[in-house]
């Protein structure tokens, strides 16, 4: 019964965890953008949002709205700074063609631009409230529900089901809205979306901001049940978003809540073992076998075309 408590835990856990790896999901499979400053960006409108809490006494509905609202404008802010231009339309042709066989140049400034943005933002936050700890509206649940031997916690149960809606929601706009499609088209081949007409800079800039308001939401969540924030959240957030998005499949939106199940789950049971400690080192050790497995695939894939 332990075993099955712990296992009970760690699906519960998927909540949460599906919430994060949905935005990068979706700015890194569909649109094919990775942001590094994914969580620095979150961080950042955490520590406005524990500010207005703490400074300016605001009710929680008030501090998560500013949370999400800055989340869309650091995303912005990182868009146009890292991300602006990788597909112009005079390179369409040039993009298509190199995205067949990996990332091209404009992909990997952006990417590198995204780390350095990682830091200045990090460092913007701890700078303007260098404490360790900062209070966040806590609205985490005082009680358990109780199901014969095993025991349910509320607040988890209500973040499970909000996933689950946000992550049907997400995959069937992706799937069936106008913009939706746009999107995939941009990401399939955006070379074919320019000839098309698409106003693909556009296309992209929504998507960015879809994503990054996705991690607004996951951040209020996640620090709505914890009750503070500190400055290791970014991270802590980047690494578990990769690692459910890994696991997923890069593009798979609803494979997220199947990531975040097994990444919970394994979690779970690592820390009964062998303490808090195995539990972060999970998420690593799934993130780097997700990615070497990942590239394994992509190279037999890329020798069985070429003798094709």
């Amino acid at each position: 019964m332990v075993w099955l408590q712990r296992t009970v835990d760690g699906l519960l856990e998927a909540g949460p965890y599906a919430l994060i790896g949905l935005g990068l999901t979706l700015g890194f499979g569909v649109m094919r953008r990775l942001n590094l400053a994914y969580g620095a960006g979150a961080l950042l409108a955490a520590y406005l949002g524990s500010w207005m809490f703490t400074r300016l006494g605001l009710p929680a509905v008030w501090v998560w709205a500013s949370v999400l609202v800055a989340t869309v404008v650091v995303g912005l802010y990182i868009d146009l700074l890292c991300f602006a231009g990788t597909d112009p339309a005079n390179a369409g042709l040039q993009r298509g063609q190199d995205t067949t066989v990996g990332l091209d140049a404009r992909q990997v400034t952006a990417l590198a631009a995204s780390f350095a943005l990682w830091m200045q933002l990090e460092q913007l936050a701890v700078n303007w409230q260098p404490s360790h700890v900062h209070p966040f509206p806590d609205v985490s649940a005082t009680t358990e529900w109780t199901l014969g031997a095993l025991s349910l916690r509320p607040d988890r149960l209500a973040t499970f089901a909000l996933t689950v809606v946000m992550v049907w929601g997400v995959a069937r706009w992706i799937e069936r809205s106008t913009i939706g499609l746009g999107l995939r088209a941009v990401s399939s081949q955006v070379a074919a979306a320019h000839l098309s007409g698409m106003r693909v800079q556009r296309l992209q800039r929504l998507g960015f901001a879809l994503a990054c308001l996705l991690s607004g939401i996951a951040t209020c969540t996640v620090l709505s049940m914890d009750g503070q924030v500190t400055p290791m959240f970014g991270m802590w957030l980047l690494i578990k978003g990769l690692a459910v998005a890994m696991l997923a499949g890069l593009g798979a939106i609803r494979g997220v809540l199947v990531g975040a199940m097994v990444l919970g789950v394994l979690e779970s049971h690592a820390q009964a073992a062998w303490g808090p400690l195995a539990r972060e080192a999970t998420a690593w050790a799934l993130l780097l076998a997700a990615l070497l497995w990942r590239a394994r695939r992509s190279r037999t894939d890329r020798l069985g075309a070429c003798l094709a």
